[in-house]
């Protein structure tokens, strides 16, 4: 695929998402999705973080601002960035916390600079990325020895099909990576893997099954 092709198909998938998720935003925050769904990743990515000791850290498609708020009230870092393609999940996003600096933005494309970030965190987003793409920003914006976690649904669960028929567009598929894949994608962006691992959660394996993969920017 030439560039010219993947813009494209970068800006088909980000309206496709964004049209959605600004829909969906106020069901999003509900606390019962939060809790059974959304929690569990984030209690791994904030223990991720506080080991790490990381002090400016972007959540990328962050949604509604959450972890990013969490992030900022319980780690209390220098700076943290919450960025999303759907205007109607950075409404709600801004609304929760004046502390994070909120940016309407691509994965794909981050407005940060180069290596400028501790930490580079993403969860249940990633699958609606570009992914050799997003990690290669990912990269660029890390310090060397920075910080990557990124809490996947492996493409079994129930959960990710109806995700991935949703957003799927001919230019460019929306794609639930497996564990092996997510590694793979890591280590060729040049990344060093550290763990990864499921997430431990109070619902039954076999729906979400997803993991957490921590590796740091050589």
């Amino acid at each position: 695929m030439n560039s010219t092709s993947l813009t494209t198909g970068n800006r088909a998938l980000n309206r496709v998402v964004t049209g959605f998720f600004g829909n969906v935003a106020r069901a999003y925050d509900t606390a019962a999705l939060q809790q059974a769904v959304y929690r569990p990743p984030q209690d791994q990515v904030v223990s991720e973080l506080r080991a790490a000791g990381s002090r400016r850290i972007a959540d990328i498609g962050c949604g509604t601002g959450i972890l990013t708020s969490r992030i900022a009230r319980e780690l209390h870092p220098e700076v943290t960035y919450g960025v999303d393609a759907s205007t109607g999940m950075l409404e709600q996003a801004r609304a929760r916390s004046a502390d994070v600096h909120w940016r309407h933005a691509a994965a794909e494309h981050l407005p940060l600079g180069d290596g400028e970030l501790d930490a580079v965190v993403s969860t249940s987003a990633f699958h609606f990325f570009d992914h050799p793409v997003a990690l290669r920003e990912f990269y660029r914006v890390l310090v060397p020895g920075g910080l990557v976690a990124i809490a996947t649904m492996h493409p079994s669960a129930p959960t990710a099909r109806p995700i991935q028929r949703l957003t799927r567009s001919p230019l460019f598929p929306a794609h639930a990576p497996s564990p092996r894949e997510v590694r793979k994608l890591l280590e060729d962006a040049g990344f060093e893997l550290q763990d990864q691992r499921k997430v431990a959660r109070p619902l039954p394996s076999w729906l979400i099954p997803d993991v957490i993969t921590i590796a740091r920017r050589v």
